[in-house]
C-alpha cells in the first residue's frame, strides 16, 4: 500500500467521523424537539481497483416510520376533536350546575314553585305573592343568561374556527415551500434532514386541526390529503376559505369552508370531508351539540311558560284587573275562530259581586248573556265573535282584535274574568279561550312560545305573495344537498303546503309538510332521507299587520325554537302589582246573577291549580335529544340535567379514550423515531475513537514518511 493510499484513508475516515460526530450531536441537541426524529449517517466502503481506499459517506437519513406516523396523525385528529367537545359541554355543565345546587335553573325553578303555593295558602298576604313573581323571574333570568352561554360559545367557537382555518393556511403554505427547498437539497446535497423535520412538525400540528393522511415522493416531497382523498397540498397548496357570519345568534347561516379553485370552477366544500381533528369538533359543537341543549332548554322554557299560563288565564286577581289584552297570536280577524267547547266571560266588581255574565258556546255557535236565550253567532271568524262579545257586553265594557292581539275591557271600575267550562271546556290547538290569546298571562313573550296555531290548510295563509322562505338541506355526511326557495304563492295554508312539497322546486324530495288537528306543522321524511336535516337560512314573510313570521308561528328553524328561552318574563303588570297575581277563580254558575259574590280575597284555588302546573303532564315537542312525548314539567327539568350531564360524561370519557390512544401511538412512534441519549453517547465515543484512530494512522503515515526522507 503506497503512502498516498495510507493518507487517502486516514482522511476519509476523519471526514466520516466528523459528520457522525455532527449528526450524534444534532440528535442530542433536539432531543426534546416536537416532530424531530434522530438522524444516522450511512458509510459505504471505497474501493478503487479492487482495493480498499477508505470510508465514503452515502447520507444522512432521517429514521422514520410511515406507518406509525400515519397512526400518530389519525390518534392526533380524533383527540383534538375529542377534546373541543369535551372543554365545551364540560364547561356548560359547570355553568348549569346540579339538581341541588341553590342557584341552579333546576332549583331556582322549584323555589318558584314553592313560592307560588306559599302564596295559594296564603292569598291576601302581599308578601307572599311578591315572592312567588320575584321567584318566577329568577327562573326565566337564570333560563336567559344560560341560553346566552350557549350563544357566547358558538360565537367562540365561530372565532377559533376562522383562526383555525387561518392557520391551516399558513401551513399548507409552509409546507408548499419546504417541498420545494426539499427538492433542490435532494440534488446539491445528501442532507435534507433538517427541512424533512420542518415538514415532520407541521404535518403534527396540521393533524391536530384536521384528519390527513399522507404520501412521501422519491425527490421528499410530500402530499397531503383530507381522511377521504380531497387533496390540500399536491403540486401546489390548497388555499381554504371560510366567511364567518359574525355571531353566535340562533339566527345565523353559516357559511361553509371551502376549498378555492385554481381553474376559477366552482369551490370545495370541505365540511363534510373532515372527519376528526379540532375543526371537525368545533363544527359538531357550533351545529349540533349546542344547539340541541339551547332547543331543549328552550322547551323546559315553554313548557314552563305554558303550563303556567294555562293555569293563570283560568284564575283571577282580586279585584279582577279593568283591562286583559293577550298576546300576538299572529291570527287575523278573518281566519275561523277554531273553538270547540265552553267558556264563560264575566265582568265583576270591585267587591268581587258579579255585574255581567256571557257564557260562550263554540260548538254551538251561540252566546249568552246573564243567562238568556242563546245568539247565534254573527259569523265563524273570530272578527265575528269579538264582535259579538262586544255587543254583549254593552256598556259594561268593550271587546278588540287588532293586529294578533285581543283586548277585553270594562267600563266603570270592574275587572273582567274568565272561566273554562268544566264539562266542556273551550278549545282551539289544545288550548282554552282565554289561553290560547293569551289574555291573563302570567308570563310574556314576544314570541309565540307554543306553535299550534289553530290553523287548518283551509285557512288564508296571509301572507303577501312574493315573499320568501329559503332552506339549507344537508346531507348526513355533513354536505349541503340542495338549497331550496319557496316563493309565496296562492291564497290558503294549503297552497303554502304545495308549494313547500314540490319534489323539483320545494322540499318535496327530503320531507313533506302538513298541518295536524292542532294546527302545528308536521315534517314527514321522505322515505331514504330519514337522516337527511332541513335547515330555514330565512324568512322574509310577515302575516297580515300581525309582523310575525311563518317561522315564528310554526317554529321553523333553530331561532324560532331556541330564542324562547330569553323571550320569557313574568307580566311587568304583576311584578309592579303583585295584586294582579291570580290567586282565586271565579264562583259562578249557571244560577250566578248580577250581584252574588263570584271572587273572595280569601280564595286560593287558582293558586293551588298554578302550583299543580310542576306536577301535571303536558305534552313536550321534540327538541335536541329528546323525542316529543308527554311528562311533568319536574320530570323534563331532571331529563334536562341528566342529559346535559350525560353529553359532558361522554364527551369526557371520548376525550379521555382519544388521548390514551394518541399517547400509546406517540410513544411506539418515539420508539423508532426518538432520540436516545445513552445510544447517542455510545456512538459519539465510537466515532470519536475512528476520529482518533483515522488521526493515528496519518500520524503513522507522516512518520513513515519522514523517515523515509531523513534516508535520501
Amino acid at each position: 500500500m503506497s503512502l498516498s493510499s495510507i493518507i487517502g484513508n486516514a482522511l476519509s475516515g476523519l471526514q466520516a467521523s466528523q459528520i457522525g460526530l455532527q449528526v450524534s450531536s444534532n440528535n442530542v441537541a433536539n432531543v426534546n424537539t416536537p416532530g424531530y426524529a434522530r438522524t444516522i449517517a450511512t458509510f459505504t466502503s471505497r474501493n478503487v481497483g479492487g482495493q480498499a481506499m477508505g470510508v465514503d459517506v452515502a447520507g444522512v437519513q432521517r429514521v422514520a416510520d410511515l406507518y406509525l406516523q400515519a397512526a400518530a396523525l389519525r390518534a392526533s385528529a380524533d383527540a383534538g376533536a375529542a377534546d373541543v367537545a369535551s372543554q365545551a359541554l364540560d364547561r356548560f355543565q359547570s355553568q348549569v350546575g346540579g339538581l341541588d345546587d341553590e342557584g341552579s335553573i333546576f332549583s331556582r325553578l322549584h323555589r318558584a314553585f314553592n313560592s307560588i303555593n306559599s302564596a295559594s295558602v296564603e292569598p291576601a298576604l302581599t308578601v307572599a305573592r311578591l315572592s312567588a313573581a320575584t321567584d318566577l323571574q329568577s327562573f326565566f333570568d337564570e333560563a336567559k343568561r344560560l341560553s346566552g352561554e350557549l350563544r357566547s360559545q358558538r360565537l367562540e367557537t365561530e372565532t377559533r374556527i376562522t383562526a383555525t382555518v387561518s392557520r391551516m393556511n399558513e401551513i399548507l403554505g409552509e409546507l408548499q415551500k419546504l417541498n420545494r427547498d426539499v427538492q433542490a437539497l435532494a440534488v446539491n446535497t445528501s442532507d435534507t434532514t433538517g427541512a424533512a423535520n420542518r415538514q415532520a412538525e407541521l404535518l403534527d400540528e396540521l393533524s391536530t386541526y384536521v384528519d390527513i393522511r399522507t404520501q412521501p415522493l422519491g425527490d421528499g416531497r410530500i402530499v397531503v390529503r383530507t381522511g377521504d382523498g380531497i387533496p390540500l397540498l399536491d403540486n401546489e397548496a390548497a388555499t381554504l376559505r371560510y366567511s364567518p357570519a359574525g355571531n353566535g345568534g340562533y339566527e345565523a347561516s353559516f357559511a361553509a369552508i371551502e376549498i378555492v379553485s385554481k381553474t376559477g370552477g366552482a369551490n370545495t366544500a370541505l365540511d363534510s370531508h373532515i372527519a376528526s381533528g379540532e375543526l371537525r369538533g368545533l363544527l359538531d359543537v357550533r351545529d349540533s351539540e349546542l344547539p340541541a341543549l339551547a332547543e331543549e332548554l328552550a322547551e323546559l322554557v315553554a313548557g314552563a311558560t305554558d303550563a303556567l299560563n294555562a293555569a293563570h288565564n283560568n284564575a283571577s286577581s282580586v279585584p279582577p284587573p279593568a283591562s286583559l289584552t293577550g298576546r300576538n297570536t299572529g291570527l287575523l280577524a278573518s281566519d275561523a275562530h277554531g273553538f270547540t267547547g265552553a267558556t264563560t266571560l264575566a265582568v265583576v266588581d270591585t267587591a268581587g259581586a258579579l255585574v255581567k255574565r256571557i257564557d260562550i258556546n263554540f260548538t254551538a255557535g251561540t252566546y249568552s248573556v246573564d243567562g238568556g236565550a242563546a245568539t247565534a253567532f254573527s259569523g265563524g271568524t273570530i272578527g265575528d265573535v269579538v264582535s259579538d262579545i262586544n255587543s254583549a257586553l254593552g256598556g259594561n265594557g268593550s271587546a278588540s282584535f287588532t293586529n294578533g292581539q285581543l283586548t277585553i275591557s270594562a267600563t266603570g271600575g270592574d275587572g273582567i274574568a274568565t272561566l273554562q267550562d268544566s264539562t266542556s271546556p273551550a278549545s282551539r290547538g289544545g288550548r282554552g279561550f282565554a289561553h290560547f290569546f293569551g289574555l291573563n298571562d302570567i308570563v310574556d313573550s314576544a314570541r309565540p312560545q307554543f306553535f299550534e296555531t289553530g290553523l287548518s290548510a283551509t285557512d288564508a295563509h296571509g301572507f303577501t305573495a312574493g315573499q320568501t322562505l329559503s332552506f339549507k338541506v344537508m346531507a348526513p355526511d355533513g354536505r349541503t344537498a340542495q338549497n331550496v326557495t319557496i316563493t309565496v304563492g296562492g291564497t290558503s295554508f294549503s297552497d303554502l303546503m304545495t308549494s313547500l312539497n314540490d319534489p323539483v322546486t320545494g322540499l318535496g324530495r327530503y320531507a313533506t309538510f302538513s298541518l295536524d288537528g292542532n294546527g302545528r306543522l308536521v315534517e314527514t321524511p321522505v322515505s331514504g332521507y330519514a337522516n337527511f336535516d332541513v335547515e330555514l337560512t330565512s324568512d322574509s314573510t310577515s302575516r297580515g299587520g300581525t309582523g310575525l313570521s311563518f317561522s315564528q308561528m310554526f317554529g321553523v328553524g333553530l331561532a324560532a325554537k331556541a330564542n324562547r328561552a330569553e323571550l320569557a318574563n313574568v307580566r311587568d303588570a304583576i311584578r309592579n302589582d303583585s295584586s294582579r297575581l291570580a290567586l282565586a277563580e271565579l264562583d259562578i254558575t249557571g244560577a250566578s246573577t248580577a250581584g252574588d259574590l263570584v271572587l273572595t280575597n280569601g280564595d286560593g284555588r287558582g293558586g293551588a291549580a298554578l302550583q299543580q302546573a310542576l306536577t301535571s303532564t303536558r305534552t313536550f315537542r321534540a327538541a335536541g335529544g329528546f323525542s316529543a312525548g308527554t311528562s311533568t314539567l319536574e320530570s323534563y327539568a331532571a331529563r334536562l340535567a341528566g342529559d346535559i350531564g350525560a353529553r359532558s360524561a361522554r364527551a369526557e370519557r371520548s376525550a379521555q379514550g382519544a388521548e390514551s390512544l394518541k399517547q400509546v401511538a406517540a410513544e411506539k412512534r418515539a420508539n423508532v423515531e426518538g432520540v436516545s441519549l445513552d445510544e447517542e453517547l455510545a456512538n459519539m465515543t465510537l466515532y470519536q475513537q475512528s476520529y482518533n484512530a483515522s488521526a493515528r494512522l496519518l500520524q503513522a503515515a507522516k512518520e513513515l514518511t519522514d523517515t523515509l526522507l531523513s534516508l535520501v
